[in-house]
């Protein structure tokens, strides 16, 4: 299997599709029970984001319902969390003795070891959303504490949670052009946001015990870093401000991970632009303005950082994809 994954079931006789669906999901997901008023012709569509241990998986279906029993977890349980980012439709979920329907533009967490009863309505036809699955020890906060969580709606359009829906959204959009090497990074960025968004809702810096109130901050400010990537005026002095610590607290979080600030932020610009200067639907910008795009102001500077990270210049970078692409066509 590849990282990107698609399938749809209209390719399928209709006799066929309900079971195949059922089947893929089993495999690509957890083991569940499906029902559907539309099993006779189950129109659906995967496209399955494969970065290791974190799965993203974005989703289109009629309405169904879903069952995970004990028995089923019993006979095989990956002690994950699932969490569904509704684009369209409802999700209603029952679990741990909370009943709740949730709407589009919200999060809805799922804890694989405990039994849940769920359906998906919709009343345009067919539900859609993005599941992210992944390992609950990725997540650096108490089970105990996650599990408040659990069957809870989370807004998903303001704060950390708004950027995490963005990335997950453009990440499956933009799926075929990542590439293997990428898939570690996405991967972390995942972890680092869903963190954010969990620490947020529980107010894990005043709960938590100083090993996870110093993990928390540093993936609260790695998320604000990557929103803020493009604008110029990102500093050091403008993360401490915008964290309301200090520029030395700063320094000393990112010391303890071997890092700088600086360093961080000049890094996560440069992937950036390595990744755009390498896709063919930028390659008639100029690649000032690919810089621009990441916050670099002064185009010679660019070019050393560039050079001095990659051991090849922009330009050449850029005749060096081409060429590839040329050979593989």
């Amino acid at each position: 299997m590849g990282m990107v994954t698609e399938v749809r079931t209209s390719c399928l006789p209709a006799a066929e599709r309900f079971d195949h669906w059922c089947s893929l999901t089993t495999d690509t997901l957890i083991p569940n029970l499906l029902s559907s008023d539309h099993a006779a012709n189950f129109r659906a569509e995967l496209r399955l984001v494969d970065l290791g241990a974190v799965q993203v998986s974005k989703l289109r279906y009629p309405p169904l319902e879903t069952r995970r029993t004990a028995k089923l977890i019993r006979r095989s349980d990956p002690e994950s969390y699932q969490v569904m980012l509704n684009l369209r439709g409802g999700h209603r979920l029952v679990q741990g003795g909370r009943d709740v329907a949730g709407t589009a533009g919200e999060l809805m967490l799922y804890d694989t070891s405990r039994p849940w009863q769920g359906d998906a309505c919709s009343d345009r036809g067919h539900i859609s959303g993005i599941m992210v699955q992944l390992p609950r020890t990725l997540l650096p906060l108490p089970y105990e504490r996650v599990l408040s969580l659990t069957a809870a709606r989370i807004p998903a359009d303001d704060g950390v949670a708004a950027l995490l829906a963005g990335f997950l959204r453009q990440m499956t959009a933009n799926a075929h052009s990542y590439t293997l090497a990428d898939a570690g990074r996405l991967a972390a960025i995942t972890v680092d946001l869903l963190a954010a968004v969990c620490a947020h809702h529980l107010e894990a810096e005043q709960q938590l015990q100083p090993e996870t109130h110093h993990h928390s901050l540093i993936l609260r400010i790695r998320a604000f870093i990557e929103q803020h990537l493009a604008d110029p005026g990102l500093t050091p002095e403008a993360v401490a401000a915008a964290h309301h610590i200090s520029t030395r607290h700063l320094h000393r979080v990112f010391q303890a991970q071997g890092l700088t600030v600086a360093g961080w932020i000049r890094r996560r610009r440069l992937e950036n632009c390595h990744r755009d200067l390498s896709e063919p639907h930028n390659e008639h910008r100029p690649v000032w303005a690919v810089a621009a795009d990441w916050g670099f102001v002064d185009k010679a500077h660019f070019s050393r950082l560039f050079r001095a990270a990659y051991g090849i210049t922009p330009r050449d970078l850029r005749h060096l994809a081409r060429d590839l692409r040329s050979r593989n066509s």
